[in-house]
């Protein structure tokens, strides 16, 4: 392992930069080019099958057989031009990635041969093999069958020669074994609520959108450096290390140059996205060394969805291209900053106008009062739900540590818009409702304009901060996919939405104005969910104190955290969107899930400590040893002159031994939780019994990387791993 670590060393030192070949072509003129898009579908299908098509996606209606075949024969042609022998029906299982099972284009052509075929059935519906995915005792692991039905509002895609069509995953009885169909049905449901409350306000809206702008943070660390550390390749994050003396203290990588190596990773991740039709738009360094940040315009939820799991298998390959491994763990490296995927969540209609926005006179301000008030009565009863939407193995090592929000969930809407729902609830419908425009900023400085302020400043230590135009769900993990938090979301507003409605029609039907109706429902809001703002610092002892005074969830264990999916609150909240069968069975996956991460990481860590650490440790010391006895044998002042190398004998021997007994009780807990047959209680045991053994026994391992001689540590340092050359 030491030749490993000093050979990857020298090759990450020399490693170039990858030249890319760029397009010749401006990017407007290649995005999309491997997607079928609106563009692809008017030249591959007739007039009325694209009309057809479009009416079945903007209205949210059924494609039914006919419609798929012609579709598919579309599709078909469409693909082969661009080279594609093979489709799949590419979904979100319940494992945080993506799954696919390529079929070629062929078919007998009934004279010996084959032709290449492609049937509207094959595109509406497959059935891959159920029995291997997480399915929560759904379904038996004998009885496999399970379905995919196409999603048309998500448009099929190239990779390689394999026409991706996304779709949906359901059992053999129609419970949904993936992340997609309950995203969809919240997408519906906030659709049909907000829908009827904006009708309040205007009639002529027919649809609201919930769009999302994730912002996806990640670590490159080069890839002979990355396979010299086991911990790295099995878990994804460093179980031992001691910091490096120069991290990101300095604050000089946050927003910094970009380093050559990681420009041509950026610049060839860009053209394959913009050919896939993702469209990027920021990139940059990040706070800590090696992280670096991804973010695109802004787009429909499900399909920013699709988009940010694509972008991440993409990012997978390019950096492999460029000699680089890309670490989605949301926390790689202790005592640095970890990586987040900021959802910026908003909801906007089809006529073109932001609900989160404040408007131009009373009704439009009264509007967007409604629906931020809405907003924090939905985070408020749904709090532990939502954190338990973004609680993971990994995500508990990020929230509360540098700069990451912490495990309990707020709202910060910063002075303006407080002060603005404060004189609400005291006022009457006479009164005016005034929200500033943007105020500006003069400097005094001839060549500089002025600077507009927005409506809010940002707070890095609140989950869920309003931004002005958008609510930042900023607690969500970087490697989790965005539609676990998605559907807690919009399912939560939805739901709110819905009872806001009940409750303003119950009082104008006993003879209240409209508008006073909005009002006394409102302020009575802003008055129950007044416990859920807080715009102070998340990290403080206080406001951890004051959160339970308050009532919300402060529970920090992610196996009891996922008790809140089957809350009495949260079955109502998914109401036509998970049944509670379907809610009791996720928790099953969760709670295996992280009973397997964290049985991967003791048994890595074991293995680290057992059979590299230990013996590199016991040889160093065995050297301070021969020393002390050569000197013994010529002074009798050997105990004096050897003081420091006797000291480190003890040393060493104390932390060997150390690591030694907690690795072994760490297997011992290790046992006795896998006996367990409760999936919640053999999770509950990992996080109580075996998870602290991971920090107790990295403890004594660091403690000996500054003792033991640099020339025999068998691992890549902090200090190696965290500087792209």
């Amino acid at each position: 392992m030491t030749k490993l670590r000093f050979k990857a060393v020298a090759l990450a030192s020399e490693r170039k930069p990858v030249e890319v070949k760029k397009p010749t072509s401006k990017t407007s003129e290649y995005y999309g080019e491997k997607v079928f898009n609106r563009k692809a579908m008017s030249k591959y299908l007739s007039k009325e099958t694209f009309k057809a098509l479009n009416n079945a996606i903007e209205k949210g209606q059924s494609v039914n057989r006919n419609l798929a075949e012609h579709v598919a024969a579309g599709m078909r042609m469409w693909a082969l031009e661009n080279g594609v022998t093979h489709y799949t029906h590419w979904f979100h299982p319940l494992t945080d990635g993506t799954a696919e099972k390529h079929d070629a284009f062929v078919e007998h052509d009934g004279q010996g041969g084959l032709i290449e075929e492609f049937e509207g059935k094959l595109l509406a519906q497959q059935e891959p093999d159920a029995s291997s995915f997480p399915s929560g005792g759904l379904r038996n692991t004998f009885e496999a069958r399970g379905y995919s039905a196409w999603d048309p509002s998500s448009p099929a895609f190239i990779v390689g020669d394999t026409l991706c069509i996304p779709t949906i995953f359901i059992s053999y009885t129609g419970e949904a074994l993936d992340y997609k169909t309950p995203l969809l049905k919240a997408l519906a449901a906030v659709d049909k609520a907000a829908t009827d409350v904006v009708h309040y306000f205007n009639k002529d809206v027919k649809k609201i959108i919930a769009n999302l702008g994730w912002e996806q943070e990640y670590f490159l660390v080069d890839e002979d450096l990355f396979m010299a550390r086991p911990d790295l390749a099995l878990t994804g994050r460093t179980l031992m290390s001691h910091e490096s003396a120069k991290n990101q203290q300095l604050e000089d990588h946050y927003f910094g140059a970009i380093p050559e190596r990681v420009q041509k990773f950026m610049e060839e991740l860009e053209y394959e996205a913009y050919a896939l039709g993702i469209p990027v738009k920021t990139r940059h360094n990040e706070v800590a060394p090696n992280q670096f940040e991804l973010a695109p315009i802004y787009e429909e939820c499900n399909l920013a969805v699709d988009h940010n799991l694509l972008v991440m298998s993409v990012m997978d390959k390019v950096a492999r291209k460029h000699s680089f491994r890309i670490l989605f763990h949301e926390k790689p490296f202790k005592g640095i900053n970890g990586s987040g995927k900021h959802n910026n969540w908003s909801l906007c209609t089809d006529t073109g106008i932001n609900l989160l926005s404040p408007g131009k006179d009373k009704v439009e301000n009264l509007r967007f009062i409604t629906f931020v008030v809405n907003i924090l009565a939905a985070v408020h009863k749904n709090n532990g739900l939502l954190k338990a939407s973004i609680s993971s193995a990994t995500n508990a090592h990020r929230l509360g540590a540098n700069e990451a929000p912490p495990a309990i969930i707020s709202v910060f809407l910063g002075t303006q818009v407080s002060d603005i729902l404060d004189k609400f609830e005291k006022s009457s419908v006479k009164d005016a409702i005034v929200v500033d425009s943007k105020k500006q900023i003069s400097l005094g400085v001839g060549q500089i304009p002025e600077i507009l302020l927005d409506n809010t400043d940002r707070n890095r230590t609140s989950p869920f901060a309003f931004t002005g135009n958008r609510f930042e769900f900023r607690a969500v993990g970087s490697s989790a996919n965005c539609a676990s938090a998605m559907t807690a979301l919009n399912a939560s507003v939805a739901e709110q939405l819905r009872l806001f409605k009940e409750e303003v029609d119950g009082l104008i039907k006993k003879g209240k104005s409209k508008e006073e109706a909005l009002y006394e429902v409102l302020k009575k809001y802003i008055k129950e969910s007044r416990a859920i703002r807080f715009n102070g610092n998340g990290y403080s002892d206080e406001w951890k104190a004051e959160a339970k005074k308050r009532k919300l969830d402060c529970e920090t264990s992610v196996p009891v955290i996922y008790d809140s999916y089957t809350s009495k609150q949260s079955i109502k909240t998914f109401s036509g969107i998970l049944s509670e069968i379907e809610l009791h069975a996720r928790n099953e996956v969760k709670w295996e899930t992280y009973t397997k991460k964290i049985q991967i990481e003791s048994r890595v860590l074991g293995d680290l400590a057992l059979n590299h650490i230990i013996p590199v440790a016991i040889s160093y010391q065995s050297i301070l040893l021969t020393n002390v006895s050569k000197l013994k044998d010529v002074t009798d002042n050997y105990k004096v002159l050897g003081a420091e190398q006797l000291r480190l004998i003890e040393k060493v021997s104390t932390h060997v031994n150390a690591i030694n007994a907690k690795v072994h009780e760490m297997i011992d807990a290790r046992k006795a939780a896998n006996n367990i047959e409760s999936e919640r209680e053999k999770a509950v045991a990992y996080h109580d019994k075996v998870a602290p053994y991971l920090d107790e026994i990295r403890y004594h391992v660091d403690k000996l990387e500054l003792i033991v001689d640099n020339e025999m540590w068998p691992l890549a340092k902090y200090r190696e791993l965290l500087f792209i050359r």
